[in-house]
């Protein structure tokens, strides 16, 4: 690293560690054909929000999904791991293939499962899901993302476990369901500092959001900018009153460039101390109303058992740097760069 930083011509130092830490600090290479979108969280150390719900401290930088876990990319996990059989109940066949607002669906056999999305609904969030089969996605990355690869051990012990209390995370986990405090950082902080301030609702703004439509294929009217949400069963498509909607077409990102933190999907997190039978999820979802407003950085959270798995909760992962990249990672914040990446596997 010193040597790049002296042959750097026309680059502060900061600015070649900025750099050096955009290529160093990436989730390890995926082999399966599955690809994630990443926004880097920066601004390690930042104040908690006492306004009044004093989360979003969060001592390390972290990437978090730009987009919530589609459709699309839970066939592909499906596919890799539940042909032969099911046994930890990753496919809901009366949530995911009898209800008309979730995407996925299986056809064949034990011995032979295929598994597919519906139409118009693979890039849609994946809903219907436990926090456990979130929690398996998160092994089978950090395991390698191949046909192959433990579900039950790696980011979190499972050993089989379907209901019950969530495990703590392990050490050296790369992969894993948000703390409540990564999720509101990376939703509503303003960033650019360490006591920059929070945002009521993740597009940037303390006004309620505008509600979102859709089109008849269920893309969100708003596009990807302005301070909009899809929620109050507004975007009504495939002949439901109110429905979920393409990721990133619900109105603008967080500070950090994460979409749909408000509206859509509940978000499954895990929980301050990532223990117990009843999680809270955050975000607000399409069915959600205005009054009571549950999509503000003031409320935002609602309590679900971990074996839930209904049409209105979903979730998105996040990712935290091996111990090796968290200087060059921190240098780079300083330096004012927003590292983004897309990995394909």
């Amino acid at each position: 690293m010193k040597r790049c930083l002296s042959a750097c011509p026309g680059f502060t130092r900061l600015a070649c560690c900025a750099v050096l830490a955009a290529f160093v600090w990436l989730p390890p290479a995926i082999t399966h054909a599955i690809t994630i979108d990443w926004v880097t969280v920066g601004d390690p150390g930042n104040a908690a929000d006492t306004d009044p719900s004093g989360f979003g401290d969060v001592a390390e930088a972290f990437q978090i999904m730009k987009y919530e876990f589609t459709n699309q990319q839970y066939v592909d996990f499906l596919n890799s791991v539940a042909t032969v059989s099911d046994p930890y109940n990753y496919y809901a066949p009366t949530a995911q293939g009898g209800d008309i607002r979730c995407g996925v669906i299986r056809s064949g056999v034990a011995g032979s499962y295929v598994y597919s999305v519906k139409p118009n609904m693979g890039d849609k969030p994946v809903n219907g899901v436990s926090w456990f089969d979130a929690a398996r996605v998160c092994n089978w990355l950090q395991n390698g993302a191949t046909g192959t690869s433990s579900t039950e051990t790696g980011a979190y012990t499972l050993n089989g476990a379907t209901t019950g209390n969530a495990p703590a995370l392990n050490p050296g986990a790369l992969y894993s369901i948000p703390t409540e405090d990564q999720w509101f950082k990376a939703a509503y902080y303003k960033g650019g500092g360490t006591n920059a301030g929070y945002w009521n609702y993740a597009p940037q703004n303390d006004n309620i959001p505008g509600l979102v439509s859709s089109g008849t294929s269920g893309i969100g009217s708003a596009g990807s900018t302005g301070n909009f949400a899809n929620f109050g069963a507004a975007a009504s498509w495939n002949g439901q009153t109110g429905n979920v909607t393409t990721v990133g077409t619900n109105g603008g990102p967080s500070a950090y460039g994460a979409f749909d933190m408000t509206g859509n999907l509940w978000e499954w997190t895990s929980g301050t101390a990532g223990s117990g039978s009843v999680l809270w999820a955050r975000g607000a979802a399409w069915d959600s109303t205005q009054n009571p407003n549950p999509m503000s950085a003031s409320f935002s959270r609602t309590n679900i058992a971990t074996t839930t798995q209904v049409n209105y909760v979903g979730f998105r992962l996040v990712s935290v740097p091996e111990p090796s990249a968290f200087a060059l990672l921190a240098c780079g914040a300083a330096a004012g760069w927003v590292i983004r990446r897309r990995r394909a596997g």
